[in-house]
């Protein structure tokens, strides 16, 4: 480093030491309750007020690189190690997309055994995000000591009994996941053309009382956040506040009837009055779908190529998306369940109708789909085939191109490869469904943080509060920064007091 550049670099080194002196640099390091790791950084002007606020995420993985040159059998196992919360997702999408490229439908015991799996990993993830991560900020509140804000807080709030219930609840619902994906973390249960493993008549009984037990399970959630959040005025003032508020595109798979689809069908887009914008298949992904990147983070910024990208700002103009529960509600037009349908109905009168803006009513969402969730595993198990042993098709096709999606609790996610005639990977792209958010919660995060403090004022809860407006999104950082360009992809700019530019260093 040359001297002038070196005297630049301390002098800066001293503002932004001052500047935490004089309390006008905020930092959350690390945000907590979630997958992955990230920070917010919060600037403050001379009066105290929010400048801006960043949302960074400062990990790396390299998933789509290190894949290359390995056979595209080996994608579910190896896309499942992308984190732990969602290796379900990642291990589904990957073998549809092994379906697209040996041109191969599973048979329909296959498919229907596959459904069953996703729609317990659904049921699960969900009812994780609602009394371990997201949850406590409402049931023990959102100011609340941060040792409370946990699912011990959640237990000592709502009874040991309930506590039992949540838990023993999810043991069953994973125990059954391992049963037929040989284990609960890393499945093995997808071939290209149907699944390794069925369900054996005298096992049915088992999954049966599990789905009777897992619809109670998902009601029963739903009247906990129904007395907990729907019946507290400040609850309802929170979540429906402008601080969490924006009015973007909305992302969402949903089958022949626009009815909302965990597993399978078409991806829809409605704009931030509801009407559809496009609606393709998963091949014809890229004509919709591109990537932004920002150098202050690694995880990249899905938007609608169809509008572009127009920076981060909402409204009809904007090509932001958003995905997961929210999104999911707002770009179907029903549920595919009955018992669903009717809490979703209650979910858009009580929220002032369709489509919903508030960041926080992800959390109401949720609930909803954990009903779909558990009634769809009911008609999978009392459906006759479930127990065929016609498991799968065997590929004849040689393999070119395959594309897989499915609906992650976090959102819409896309497996991409293309190999050569042996089936060896020669590309893979991701999109995964915390990149379709991420825009949004950048936003989400820059709002809250300029609606909340003022004047310098800051404590625990406030910035708890903050923390909130990523929380409701269930984001997954582990799974979003997957780009490895090979080579460190850190690049540092020095600035003069004017903002320009001066030196630019890269390794």
């Amino acid at each position: 480093m040359d001297e002038p550049v070196k005297e630049v670099f301390n002098e800066a080194r001293e503002r932004a030491a001052q500047d935490y002196k004089n309390q006008r640099r905020i930092t959350i390091d690390p945000i907590t309750r979630l997958e992955g790791h990230g920070k917010i950084d919060v600037f403050l002007d001379q009066k105290g007020e929010v400048e801006r606020a960043y949302f960074q995420v400062p990990e790396l993985r390299g998933f789509e690189i290190f894949s290359i040159g390995r056979p595209a059998e080996d994608m579910p196992q190896i896309t499942s190690r992308i984190c732990g919360v969602c290796p379900t997702a990642h291990h589904m999408a990957a073998t549809k997309a092994l379906d697209d490229l040996y041109k191969i439908k599973p048979t329909s015991a296959g498919r229907k055994i596959r459904e069953l799996m996703y729609n317990l990993f659904m049921l699960e993830d969900h009812a994780l995000h609602v009394y371990v991560l997201g949850g406590p900020d409402f049931i023990v509140g959102p100011d609340a000591p941060a040792a409370m804000r946990n699912i011990l807080g959640v237990i000592e709030k709502t009874g040991l009994d309930v506590g039992k219930k949540v838990i023993g609840m999810r043991r069953r619902i994973r125990e059954a996941m391992a049963y037929l994906g040989g284990k609960v973390v890393h499945p093995v249960l997808g071939l290209p053309g149907g699944v390794a493993k069925g369900v054996k008549a005298d096992d049915l009984p088992m999954f049966k009382e599990l789905a009777k037990d897992g619809l109670e399970f998902a009601q029963f959630t739903l009247q906990v956040f129904s007395d907990i959040v729907l019946k507290n005025e400040k609850y309802v003032e929170l979540v429906t506040s402008e601080n969490y508020t924006h009015r973007t595109n909305y992302m969402g798979v949903v089958d022949d009837q626009n009815r909302v689809n965990f597993y399978d069908g078409m991806i829809r887009v409605v704009g931030p009055e509801g009407n559809e914008v496009v609606k393709f298949k998963a091949q014809d992904y890229l004509k919709h779908i591109s990537e932004h990147v920002e150098p202050w983070s690694y995880v990249k910024f899905t938007y609608l190529e169809d509008i572009g990208w127009k920076g981060f700002t909402d409204g009809p103009d904007s090509g932001v998306i958003s995905v997961a529960p929210l999104a999911r509600l707002n770009a179907a037009d029903a549920m595919a369940t009955p018992l669903a349908q009717e809490a979703r109905e209650e979910y858009f009168k009580i929220l002032g109708g369709r489509p919903v803006h508030y960041t926080l009513a992800n959390h109401y969402a949720r609930v909803v789909e954990m009903i779909q969730a558990a009634e769809t595993i009911q008609e999978l198990v009392n459906d006759p085939e479930i127990t065929s042993t016609d498991l799968r098709n065997i590929p004849t096709e040689t393999p070119t191109v395959g594309i897989g999606v499915v609906e992650a609790p976090r959102g819409t996610l896309y497996h991409h490869y293309e190999t050569d005639e042996r089936g060896v990977l020669t590309k893979a792209n991701l999109i995964v469904a915390t990149q379709n958010n991420s825009a949004r919660m950048a936003m989400s995060v820059e709002k809250s943080a300029k609606g909340l403090i003022h004047e310098g004022k800051v404590d625990e809860g406030l910035l708890n509060m903050v923390e909130m407006a990523f929380r409701a999104y269930d984001p997954c950082h582990a799974c979003a920064t997957h780009s490895l360009p090979g080579q460190m992809p850190l690049r540092a700019r020095v600035y003069d007091a004017e903002k320009n530019i001066i030196q630019e260093f890269q390794k």
